[in-house]
């Protein structure tokens, strides 16, 4: 036994802020003390404050660490493993008060989560399977198969209200229902993870798996017996190094128990997974596409009907869940369908992990209830926008979702709700926009990616998604019209209804979104040739402000292509017809004497 236990997290993105060295030096300090039988060091998944690596965690004082140098690890080992003495100056700010050191649950980012899909993310050492059978892993696997029909099972999943959290939102039992029923003498059926997420700035999958792998094996499996499958494919996008490890170490360990392989725990009941990587295609997120990617054929997706259900890989019933849904199942099977459908909202059961980013204060990942509120998620959660700055939208669902305007942030988040105002769920980026951001920029950026993305198969997602792109690069360079404006809604119209798959059919929807919230910002492109936010280049000025000019001529040195003139000690000029809009005039004077409008 070990009176103490340090939690590094060894996430990507602390892996990143450098926590491996940390954890080296952890080791090394503490067996420069003699503590090895004393103090045990746990290489975790993700904490969910991504911002804020490396971060420990020293228990049982559950004191947290943020920023963690090298340098800083002498001093933790010598003053609070030796000596008991916690280091306040390495300790996240929200856990330091006057009646000393609170829980991390008692801050904002904590507080107000519930955390079922990440429940060990942070917990456990994701590459020890006895960890997580410590956690009460495999418990619900070896319920079903020993003390529930596939029919049960599947009945308790519907009976929970889980819904798929890669975007759709279908009902998993159902899904899983029609797998089962559809093809009942199939010779073959499979069961597929979606761990290909592609939304900018979303890693919410990718956190799950890194954190706590044997979940989605324990899950897989629980759904190859509810359908009647003894296969499994985790599909994972090879930009994801970490989290392929880990899966790959905890499938090895899964056979070697007897969790996954022939006649597992005994019932007669064979699974096996198998690992395969994804080039990185964000149309690969689609079904369809995913299973031909994974067949080995280029990742284009196919229509529908026939479903996968009935025929999915290589023409067999197969089910698809992303590794969210999975994360769920095996608490689902042993609290019960009640217990689950006792949170969130009426159509909207459960949580929902949410990768929180862009301008807030606490960029990471979270989990909340759905039902809660953009404002809790924004400004409780998140700590708010930095800088003071005004709260603007957020975008949620990626490229396929849309942006959510201030009027909104009192709404309930769930897959109906967000849908009503024209976004949607997606798999779970959540990303937040203050007044400095244009949103026909916003609309424009996401719309470069999904053109980039086209798998080219049908005509209006290729053609049409570039020529939304076109119009809009129109608009910010300066020289769009407002016939252009309406071009827009036709086409958001056209590509919505007649593209191949759902890429493309909610590849418009940050266009729309912004136009049904925004619209004054297109007008304002359009009729006065500016850009309210600042942010088109093509449409701003740079401008001395003659009281605030002192002279220094700082900004007529730094200037590249030597577009400002005055004496020394004189109010400087700007000639519009050279600067080249590079803003390093702005950045290095010192008196704010230089504006951008």
């Amino acid at each position: 036994m070990f009176r103490s236990h340090v939690l590094i997290c060894g996430g990507t993105g602390c892996t990143s802020s450098g926590c491996k060295p940390v954890m080296d030096a952890m080791k090394s300090e503490i067996s420069k003390a003699g503590l090895e039988k004393e103090v045990h060091v746990v290489q975790t998944g993700c904490f969910g404050l991504c911002a804020l690596g490396p971060i420990m965690i020293v228990y049982p004082e559950g004191s947290f660490y943020s920023m963690v140098k090298v340098a800083d690890v002498p001093e933790i080992v010598s003053e609070h493993l030796l000596k008991g003495r916690v280091v306040e100056r390495l300790l996240y700010h929200e856990t330091v008060s006057h009646e000393g050191v609170k829980s991390l649950n008692d801050t904002g980012f904590y507080k107000k989560q519930l955390r079922v899909a990440l429940r060990n993310c942070g917990v456990i050492n994701p590459e020890l399977i006895d960890e997580y059978i410590g956690t009460d892993g495999y418990q619900a696997l070896g319920k079903c198969l020993t003390e529930m029909t596939p029919e049960e099972v599947i009945k308790v999943v519907l009976d929970s209200g889980l819904r798929g959290r890669g975007g759709g939102g279908f009902p998993t039992g159902r899904k899983w229902d029609l797998a089962r029923k559809l093809v009942p003498d199939a010779d073959q059926k499979y069961v597929c993870c979606n761990a290909d997420e592609g939304d900018p700035g979303a890693f919410m999958d990718r956190s799950v798996l890194e954190g706590d792998p044997h979940v989605i094996i324990e899950a897989m499996a629980i759904a190859g017996y509810a359908i009647g499958a003894n296969k499994g494919y985790v599909y994972v996008r090879a930009e994801y190094p970490i989290a392929i490890k880990r899966l790959d170490i905890a499938i090895g360990q899964a056979r070697n128990y007897g969790l996954l392989g022939k006649n597992i725990f005994e019932s007669g009941f064979d699974f096996d997974l198998e690992i395969r990587l994804g080039a990185g295609a964000f149309v690969c997120g689609e079904e369809t596409a995913l299973m031909t990617s994974i067949e080995g054929n280029r990742g284009e997706p196919t229509p529908r009907p026939p479903f996968p259900a009935e025929k999915g890989l290589w023409r067999k019933p197969t089910i698809l869940n992303n590794v969210e849904t999975y994360a769920n199942i095996p608490q689902i099977i042993l609290k019960g369908a009640d217990w689950f459908s006792s949170m969130g909202t009426e159509k909207s059961k459960g949580t929902k992990v949410f990768a929180l980013g862009g301008k807030i204060n606490n960029t990471g990942l979270v989990e909340v209830p759905m039902g809660t509120t953009l404002r809790d998620v924004v400004y409780e959660i998140g700590g708010g926008i930095p800088h003071g700055k005004k709260f603007k939208a957020a975008q949620t669902g990626g490229p396929s979702g849309g942006c959510i305007p201030t009027e909104h942030l009192d709404i309930p988040i769930d897959y109906d709700n967000l849908i009503a105002i024209g976004s949607m769920m997606g798999s779970g980026g959540l990303i937040v926009m203050d007044e400095d951001n244009c949103m026909v920029d916003i609309a424009k950026f996401f719309l470069e990616f999904t053109v980039d993305e086209s798998c080219g198969k049908c005509t209006p997602c290729r053609i049409g998604t570039r020529r939304l792109f076109e119009i809009l690069e129109k608009i910010t360079s300066g020289n769009g019209t407002m016939e252009d404006i309406n071009k827009l809604e036709e086409l958001c119209a056209y590509i919505c209804d007649n593209s191949l798959c759902g890429l493309g059919q909610t590849a418009p929807n940050p266009v729309k979104s912004t136009l049904r919230y925004f619209r004054d910002e297109y007008i304002a492109h359009v009729k006065e040739k500016k850009c309210p936010a600042g942010v088109c280049e093509d449409l701003l000025t740079y401008r001395i402000i003659p009281d605030s000019c002192k002279g220094c001529t700082l900004c007529a040195r730094v200037c590249p292509v030597n577009a400002i003139s005055g004496d020394v000690k004189a109010i400087h000029v700007i000639d519009p017809a050279k600067c080249i809009k590079c803003n390093a005039c702005v950045e290095k004077c010192k008196f704010n004497a230089i504006i951008r409008e």
